[in-house]
């Protein structure tokens, strides 16, 4: 995998993704869940739009409820939209730092809101030197880890919106999260929380943050900026600062918490009152800190990325430990808990005008233009160019919440049984990364495994290929399958959060529990259907018509800052004592004290 330099000049670490395999205090700052179990609930896939099936019809129900719900506040938003000031804290921002889909979400939502009138920054680390970033020549001193800590902030604008980076040695180590996929830098809880200082410091002393004024909504991504929400609290509003300020915090991936041990509180820099907020109970008895937690606790909005992983991060199989969290933070504040399905950039994922293809097409003419890309493809990995051979392609991590491991013990039967030939492009696991080089080797001239990472070879394969596959354990969101429909190409997915969204019925196929078994009848289903062409193309042709741009999510993510900025003290009693028990439901030990943030979001 390694690591790669995009077009800005931007460090990708190909496959790290924050993630570590330490449990407790390995100082990898990540939570890695291996124990969700496979399948609850019965296999289901769609095969023909007439059928039915009253278990999907409810849950589809719920969803179109949820969406309803959504554009009503989106109207609301519209209507009064003065402009938000937003400040974007984020370990990752396309193009200049990329581990995955965080990375392509900040590429992309900042510039969404800045064409909607709202004025907006992204705070990043300078994980490198990048070509458009200019030194300001400002510094600030942070306090942190018993020192002071001087950081030096560079900016580059991207599509009229400004993009901080923040300098300082433990951030310019060449890696993101780790010099390698799986090894993570120790201090990764000290680097992050020096982001997040950095970034409360933006709208007080750099010019192009100037106009944010201090009644500003600070958007946490992830555990890595979850100590943004804590530290407004208790630096800034204590001290007078921010008095009308408000924080939002995005979970792209629950299962990534920021866990460290509990001995490093003191790097944090914070009185030990706010010990609660963080102190993770393992059923050993042991503690460690949960960055994710606290975070979680202390702002006044959590979004996660699809109205479907909304409900199933309520539940013990999907809630990673922090369901019960959760669930307060559903009911706290009327919906403090909202699920906004990503968009992607149409400017970048448009077949009909892609730098990374052979051959363009739009919905009029894909059926020529995808197949003289999936010829091209096919020559140059060797593959046999055959024009009736399903072509199947994978795009992701190589890991265990992306159920490689599910694909590749059905690959014989995908290969040789149904006849189609595969194309798997990732990094990760190297026991996976094995797998596909086994593979390849197995079926020459029929499969393709293809360690790394390239973003035009991404390109190729989803414009390339007739059906795109997605075997995830858990995926909060994906992208990846919201690429391969524009592109017309049919994804068969885990019927899971962000798929269950959007693989619908008419433009895919899902399966589910996420095994071997429902993984081929899926594929099954989706191979048959190919080989009818009417009715395959007219799937491929409903895909590509539907937008899957930023502009209603957008819309949905103003509603929920104008919801932030409106939360007061003056909420009723029960409200009250709600926020006090923000904590794991199950023992009262573990209640963070709250007292005093309450009176700071007054």
């Amino acid at each position: 995998g390694g690591q790669w330099v995009g077009s800005a000049g931007g460090l990708t670490s190909g496959g790290c993704g924050g993630t570590g395999s330490a449990w407790r205090g390995g100082g990898g700052g990540c939570h890695a869940v291996h124990n969700h179990t496979d399948g609850l609930g019965t296999h289901w896939f769609a095969f023909d739009e007439s059928e039915t099936n009253p278990q999907e019809e409810e849950e589809q129900r719920l969803r179109d409820e949820e969406t309803r719900k959504n554009d009503e506040a989106l109207s609301r938003s519209s209507a009064n939209n003065n402009g938000i000031s937003a400040v974007f804290v984020t370990s990752e921002v396309a193009p200049y730092s990329k581990t995955g889909g965080l990375g392509d979400v900040i590429g992309a939502l900042p510039k969404a809101l800045k064409s909607r009138n709202n004025e907006v920054v992204v705070v990043a680390p300078r994980y490198a030197p990048y070509e458009d970033a200019i030194d300001t020549g400002i510094v600030r001193e942070l306090h942190v880890a018993g020192s002071t800590h001087t950081v030096r902030f560079y900016v580059a604008y991207r599509d009229g919106v400004p993009h901080v980076f923040v300098s300082h040695p433990v951030l310019e180590r060449g890696g993101i999260y780790g010099d390698a996929p799986g090894q993570s830098y120790g201090d990764n809880d000290f680097r992050f929380a020096l982001l997040s200082l950095a970034a409360l410091e933006v709208p007080l002393c750099l010019p192009c943050a100037s106009t944010l004024g201090e009644d500003v909504v600070f958007v946490a991504n992830d555990w890595h900026a979850s100590l943004v929400p804590v530290y407004l609290a208790a630096r800034h509003q204590t001290e007078g600062r921010y008095a009308n300020a408000r924080s939002v915090l995005i979970i792209h991936n629950l299962a990534h918490a920021g866990i460290f041990s509990s001995g490093s509180f003191p790097t944090l820099g914070l009185d030990g009152e706010w010990y609660r907020a963080f102190e993770w109970k393992w059923p050993d008895g042991g503690t460690s800190l949960n960055l994710l937690k606290a975070g979680i606790g202390t702002s006044h909005r959590v979004v996660v990325v699809s109205p479907a992983y909304k409900e199933e991060v309520l539940t013990r199989e999907f809630g990673c430990g922090l369901d019960g969290l959760m669930r307060d933070a559903s009911g706290l504040f009327g919906e403090r808990l909202v699920g906004i399905v990503n968009g992607i950039d149409e400017t970048e994922w448009n077949p009909a005008d892609d730098p990374h293809t052979p051959h363009a097409y739009d919905v009029s003419t894909f059926v020529e233009g995808k197949a003289k890309c999936k010829a091209a493809l096919q020559q140059e990995f060797g593959l046999e160019v055959n024009a009736d051979k399903p072509l199947v392609g994978f795009i992701g991590r190589l890991d265990y919440q992306k159920g490689v491991d599910v694909m590749m013990d059905a690959a014989p039967y995908l290969i040789e049984e149904l006849g189609v030939q595969l194309v798997c492009l990732g990094s990760g696991d190297p026991a996976l990364e094995a797998r596909l080089r086994d593979m390849e080797a197995r079926f020459k001239g029929q499969a393709v495994g293809w360690v790394g990472f390239s973003v035009p070879v991404s390109h190729r394969i989803t414009a390339a290929c007739d059906i795109l596959l997605m075997p995830s354990r858990f995926e909060p969101c994906g992208l990846n399958q919201l690429y391969a429909l524009r592109y017309g190409t049919l994804p068969v997915a885990s019927r899971c959060g962000g798929l269950k969204d959007t693989v619908r019925r008419g433009v895919g196929w899902t399966f589910r529990p996420n095994r071997v078994s429902a993984l081929k009848d899926a594929m099954r289903d989706a191979v048959n259907t190919y080989r009818r062409p009417r009715k395959f193309q007219g799937m491929q042709r409903r895909a590509m018509r539907r937008n899957y741009s930023w502009e209603k999510a957008a819309s949905q993510y103003e509603a929920v800052m104008r919801d932030a900025l409106g939360v007061t003290l003056r909420d009723s009693d029960r409200t009250r004592r709600r926020a006090s028990r923000l904590c794991n439901e199950d023992s009262r030990a573990r209640r963070p004290s709250l007292t005093e943030l309450l009176r700071f979001w007054a």
